[in-house]
């Protein structure tokens, strides 16, 4: 253990002792749930395929100082519409049973004030395949003068899915191709919606009766399996054919039993009825059943379109709707109208009079009116006309018009609305016509022009109406912002002028508006008034609760402001210590405005005067507290950089290495932090495993001059574990009660890919290229070849390739493991070449060895060459290495010594073989100071520590998960 201490130590870059201590947000996202694949698709693009249904759980890790907030949002919408709100902030987004209307661009954003924010995206694709459906269509046309008939038929099958299916006909279990025969066509319709394919049948002959099968399948992608439909066609297939036992349009009496049948006059399968009620489901105690629809006792409710429809996927469905009317009456109201040509207001003798009276009926059109006279029928004259849909007034209403007003015509008249012969009770409305008859005025009473409660009382609201008749009143909301009632209506009308509010809220504050109604009153312009309605409530103060952190013996001044509050001033404000009562603080001199925060200064922190700290503040309603933690005690060591993946990684032996960089936020503010313990524990089933806790070497302290200065980053630690499955966990424990603590965790999952970083030069610790990074360790295709090499792994490669060549997997045989290869079909030809060129590497040393696997498989292999571009003279080639042919399908290794004179590169070239079976891959390239190995290590059984210089065991403790602790102690 303690030798691992100095190799921890040895790796701590010297460089880094300098850097800021404030650093902008950086970012990544990776996916832990349950996905199908995570690829590469052709313009470079990551693409996370799940299968509709399952759990979609994407991880966004980030760095920087101070911590970063992440927010997650999707391309034309926000990331919450169909998900849990609170993962939209967090660093993980689970999606549970994710949708296909889900699939789309998804983006991570990181920001913490330092820079720009850093955004990251990934493509999240959702894999379904539905039930497809198979309608029949039937066309007959007339040939050479009506001698005899064609029928074509055209089978059309439809389906959605992600990726887009493959269709497959089949007559009984024969494949159907395009252009089979003179009587089959296959072909993909224009303007549809979803995926369709076509089966024609032309000029339809005695063999094309069968049963017919539209198989559809996304070739397995995500374990979607494939679906199928069939159809029997015969030479009484058709389409449904429906009519009606009642009219389309029925009116019927509250309280009766109504029975509508559908009935079925055609169609062949035989085809499935379904009734329906548009809007809205069907009425409770309906009974649709074999077509026929029953509902008891109908009410005015009920009234509504009914639609019977047939489909037997023949055709067109056969549809038949019932307009189904029952009788009713409701809301008789009345309208007083004076002269309207001169524009009158009032009531005048010698002038024109309008009295109207209006029902909502159904049907409405069959309303009839009567109009009586003091109790007697109105008889109609010169002067006394009764009209019927006046165009100024709601459809069917009777107007009764009094031609130049005598003092006769005063009295009380009375409108009765009626459906003739129908059982639905007669609504009446009365009018009185005299001098007494005024238009209405509104005003509010004395006092109650504000109207001011607390927040969760009851509050009413009055205006008063005179004249005669006392139409009613109509409240709204004068508040633009606010323009529905707190009844979530726009408009409420209230016989009495008063609107009753139950436990008022503040956001029902503002302004009321009270109107008079132009029914059941005079039809003249709405008289109106104001009401202000004031809902007092407690404050809201800022910061509810925070940590103060000030160095001992130095002063800090504590403050609690008030954010909002109704009365919005502080009425009073108390400080407690511990509990204990303060005395108040220096009164604030009184200025135009009351204070809206109230300050505690403490001249210096000491041990005795750090502790909780409570302010409450009153503003006559209630009380808000801020409250305050006050001590020396030092901030949370921060990870200012580190790696959710390996840096570095030798796969055979399960070497993964990581980089571990914190930082202490406002060192000088604080009792600074002595010294820092990296420790290791392994992690068994549910977290616990034996072993315990392993701390790897003794306490680091900071570097010298850097622990009470801000703004340097405590030095990296690249430590280097052998970890085969599960978990590597870095995290902080807390020390001393005084200590600071903070974490950071870097998972590694056995089922996905490592992303390693591109050595920065060559020959160094770790130079083990395993082409993980896309930027392929700096590699680059040659430019004068006639063909590239490819990067790819077990998932990103073709589907169809051919057989018996190319590695199954690269030589961890992991399936997310990437491998370089050529591609030898078409349009490939016998001797063409594919280069790929290493960087420009320095010549330290005189001898160098490059390792490589290499993978020659098929009987068509041409040859794999290694050459030495030498850079000394000028570009020189020289081959190396060459092996040529068949060498199994298994990976090998090659050693290859190299004495270059000067500045070099390597090449690895491809040769094309004879045929399309010669695909040569090869992966994990190293390059070496030294000679090379006269026989082969089994990476297995031993693990070569960095910086050891010789092998060693690993420690027994140290095999499958772990978690890493970081322990800040304090003084």
């Amino acid at each position: 253990m303690e030798v691992t201490c100095l190799l921890l130590l040895a790796l701590i870059p010297f460089h880094c002792r300098g850097q800021g201590v404030y650093a902008p947000a950086q970012a990544q996202i990776v996916h832990a749930g349950q996905a199908c694949v995570v690829k590469e698709d052709n313009i470079s693009e990551r693409v996370y395929t799940i299968r509709e249904g399952d759990t979609l759980v994407l991880q966004c890790l980030v760095t920087g100082h101070p911590r970063p907030q992440v927010r997650w949002t999707k391309t034309a919408g926000s990331a919450s519409d169909k998900f849990q709100e609170t993962s939209v902030f967090n660093e993980t987004l689970r999606i549970e049973r994710i949708a296909r209307t889900q699939g789309g661009r998804y983006y991570c954003k990181a920001e913490n004030g330092v820079g720009v924010p850093a955004i990251k995206s990934i493509r999240v694709d959702v894999q379904y395949l539905d039930e497809p459906v198979l309608t029949v269509h039937q066309t007959v046309s007339d040939v050479r003068g009506n001698f005899y008939q064609e029928k074509t038929v055209f089978l059309r099958c439809t389906v959605n899915s992600n990726p887009p299916a493959r269709f497959i006909w089949k007559r009984g279990s024969d494949t159907l191709s395009h252009s089979q025969d003179n009587g089959v066509d296959i072909y993909e319709p224009l303007y549809t919606q979803g995926e369709t394919k076509v089966l024609k049948l032309k000029n339809l002959r005695p063999q094309d009766y069968a049963s017919y099968t539209c198989q559809v399948s996304v070739r397995n992608v995500c374990g979607v399996p494939d679906k199928a439909v069939t159809f029997r066609l015969t030479n009484t297939t058709a389409p449904p054919a429906l009519k009606l036992s009642v009219n389309e349009t029925l009116v019927v009496n509250p309280g009766e039993n109504v029975t509508v049948q559908c009935l079925l006059t055609g169609g062949d399968p035989l085809p499935q009825l379904q009734w329906s009620h548009g809007p809205g489901l069907l009425p409770l105690g309906a009974l649709a059943q074999s077509g026929t629809l029953s509902i008891p006792s109908v009410q005015a409710r009920d009234s509504g379109y009914y639609n019977c429809t047939a489909t037997n996927n023949v055709g067109n469905p056969a549809k038949k709707t019932v307009n189904l009317l029952v009788r009713s009456m409701k809301n008789a109201t009345f309208q007083i109208t004076p002269d309207v040509i001169k524009e009158s207001e009032n009531i005048q003798l010698g002038q024109d009079l309008k009295l109207s009276c209006h029902v909502d009926a159904v049907p409405q059109e069959k309303v009839t009116y009567q109009w009586f006279k003091n109790g007697k029928p109105a008889r109609m004259s010169k002067r006394l006309l009764v009209t019927r849909n006046d165009p100024e007034l709601p459809a069917v209403t009777s107007s009764l018009e009094l031609i130049d007003l005598h003092f006769s015509d005063y009295g009380t008249y009375l409108c009765v609305a009626s459906f003739p012969g129908a059982p639905v009770p007669d609504l009446s409305v009365e009018v009185n016509i005299s001098s007494e008859t005024v238009p209405p005025t509104i005003s509010v009473p004395k006092g109650r022009a504000v109207v001011t409660v607390r927040e969760g009382s009851p509050a009413e609201l009055q205006c008063e109406v005179r004249g005669k008749p006392r139409p009613p009143v109509l409240w709204s909301r004068v508040d633009k912002e606010a323009a529905l009632l707190p009844s979530g209506l726009p408009l409420e009308e209230t016989p009495d002028g008063k609107l009753r509010l139950e436990h008022v809220s503040r956001d029902m504050s503002g302004t009321y508006r009270c109107q008079t109604a132009r029914y059941n009153g005079f039809n003249v312009r709405p008289r109106e008034a104001q009401v202000q309605l004031n809902v007092q409530f407690p404050p809201e103060v800022e910061p509810s609760s925070q940590d103060v952190r000030q160095a001992l013996g130095r002063p800090v001044l504590l403050r609690c402001s008030l954010l909002r509050g109704s009365p919005q001033r502080i009425a009073s404000a108390v400080w407690r210590f511990k509990g204990q009562l303060l005395p108040p603080p220096p009164s604030v001199p009184v200025a135009a405005e009351a204070p809206d925060h109230s300050e505690l200064r403490l001249d210096a922190v000491t041990r005795d005067s750090s502790g909780s700290y409570e302010c409450s503040i009153s503003n006559d309603v209630g009380s808000a507290t801020c409250l305050f933690q006050v001590s020396a005690k030092a901030y949370s060591p921060e990870f200012y950089f580190d790696t959710p993946n390996p840096t570095r990684s030798h796969k055979l032996s399960k070497n993964y290495s990581y980089v571990l960089q914190w930082t202490q936020r406002e060192p000088d503010a604080v009792d600074p932090l002595l010294n820092y313990r990296l420790s290791v524990r392994q992690v068994g089933q549910g977290g616990q495993g034996p072993g315990g806790r392993l701390t790897l070497g003794m306490s680091i302290k900071p570097w010298e001059g850097v622990g009470g200065r801000a703004g340097h980053i405590w030095p990296p630690y690249r430590p280097l574990f052998r970890a085969r499955e599960g978990v590597l966990d870095t995290a902080t424990e807390a020390g001393r009660p005084r200590g600071g603590q903070g974490g950071r965790s870097v998972t590694r999952r056995p089922e996905e890919p490592d992303s390693l970083s591109p050595p920065h030069s060559w020959p160094n610790a770790d130079n083990t290229c395993h082409f993980e990074d896309e930027k392929i360790c700096g590699y680059t295709q040659d430019l004068t070849d006639n063909f590239d090499w490819t990067r790819q792994n077990a998932l990103t490669q073709n589907p169809k390739r051919s057989p018996n060549t190319g590695p199954p997997t690269d030589i961890s045989g992991t399936p997310e493991g990437y491998y370089m290869f050529i591609e030898t079909s078409r349009p490939r030809e016998l001797g063409d070449r594919a280069r790929l060129v290493s960087p420009l590497y320095n010549a330290s040393a005189k001898f160098y060895c490059v390792s490589f696997f290499y993978h020659m498989y098929g009987k068509h292999i041409g040859s794999l060459n290694l050459l030495v571009r030498s850079r000394n003279k000028g570009p020189l080639d020289t081959h190396a290495w060459s092996l040529s042919g068949n060498k199994g399908n298994v990976w090998q290794q090659a050693h290859v010594p190299i004495n270059p004179s000067g500045p070099f590169q390597i090449i690895f070239e491809g040769v094309r073989g004879s045929g399309y079976l010669g695909d040569i891959a090869i992966d994990d390239v190293t390059l070496k100071k030294g000679e090379c190995p006269r026989k082969q290590m089994d990476p297995n059984k031993v693990v070569v520590m960095p910086g050891s210089g010789a092998p060693r065991q690993p420690h027994p403790q140290l095999w499958g998960p772990m978690v890493i602790f970081l322990l800040a102690l304090q003084r």
